[in-house]
């Protein structure tokens, strides 16, 4: 596990997008060593009448949720919300001062994984 919820304004390209999924699965890759089998991304696009940014409508942003099983030192959490908002930047040419990484821990007895059981069952 790590899961990434990703919003980002619409009008991209489908391989910007494409891009845009490969750099951040990588991103979690490299910061945490999280397995790529166990790396998902869901990408929701915006209409840019829906967001605010600094007070203007329509302001080009995006907003990453990353949940991870708890248990990661606070320097891996750090190291990955820079390669996330990195891989975002390079991926949309969106500034990374406009880009927001939200990380939660997520219980081992609350997140399920292959096979339907918890990752404290799974031994994670």
């Amino acid at each position: 596990m790590p899961i990434l919820n990703m919003q980002i304004m619409q009008g991209h390209s489908t391989a910007q997008k494409a891009q845009l999924l490969q750099n951040c699965s990588q991103a979690v890759v490299d910061s945490i060593a999280a397995p790529l089998p166990s790396i998902r991304i869901v990408l929701e696009e915006v209409a840019a009448e829906h967001v605010i940014v600094a007070g203007e409508i329509g302001k080009p942003m995006a907003l990453v949720i990353a949940r991870l099983i708890e248990g990661r030192t606070p320097e891996k959490k750090a190291a990955l919300i820079a390669a996330v908002s990195r891989a975002v930047h390079h991926s949309l040419d969106i500034s990374e001062q406009d880009v927001r990484v939200i990380v939660t821990d997520v219980p081992k007895t609350d997140m399920g994984v292959a096979g339907g059981i918890t990752a404290l069952a799974a031994g994670r």
